[in-house]
C-alpha cells in the first residue's frame, strides 16, 4: 500500500487529474515481490483517503501517450478529463472530435473512439443526445 500511495503522490495532493500510470508489474518490482501476490493482496482491499474511498485496483491504470513524448497520462484521469469537459460545457455542447482536439492541446494523444468508449464507460450520452436534452429543457 506504502508504493501505491508513493506512486499516485498526485493524487492524493492534487486529485484525480493527476493520477499516474501504473501497473501491477511496476509495483512488484519495486517492493520485490511478484506481480500475482500484488494483484492478490490489491484485490477487494479499500483505502480511505482524503479524496475519498478507493479500491486498491483504481490506482492502477492504463498509460495514454502524450504529445510530443512528454510523460504518458493515465487512463482513469484522461476519463476524468473528458467528464469535467462536459460536466463544463455549458450551452455549447462538444462533439467527440472536439474533445479530442482540446485533449491534444493538453498533450493528451487520443483518437476519438477511445474517447467515444471512455464517455460511454461513464454513462455520459453522445453529443447529438446531450443536445436534444439541452433544448428538452430550454
Amino acid at each position: 500500500v506504502m508504493e501505491i500511495v508513493r506512486q499516485q503522490d498526485g493524487l492524493f495532493g492534487h486529485g484525480v487529474a493527476h493520477l499516474r500510470p501504473l501497473n501491477l508489474e511496476q509495483v512488484a518490482n519495486a517492493i520485490e515481490m511478484r506481480e500475482s501476490t500484488v494483484s492478490r493482496v490489491t484485490s477487494n482491499k479499500y483505502m480511505s483517503t482524503p479524496r475519498g474511498l478507493f479500491g486498491l485496483k483504481y490506482f492502477f491504470s492504463a498509460a495514454i501517450p502524450s504529445t510530443g513524448g512528454g510523460e504518458a497520462h493515465s487512463a482513469e484521469a484522461v476519463r476524468y478529463r473528458i467528464k469535467q469537459l462536459i460536466e463544463d460545457e455549458g450551452e455549447k455542447v462538444l462533439s467527440d472530435d472536439k474533445i479530442v482536439e482540446i485533449l491534444t492541446e493538453f498533450g493528451i494523444e487520443i483518437a476519438r473512439r477511445t474517447v467515444a468508449k471512455y464517455r460511454e464507460s461513464l454513462g455520459i450520452p453522445s453529443s447529438v443526445q446531450r443536445r436534444r436534452m439541452l433544448k428538452a429543457t430550454a
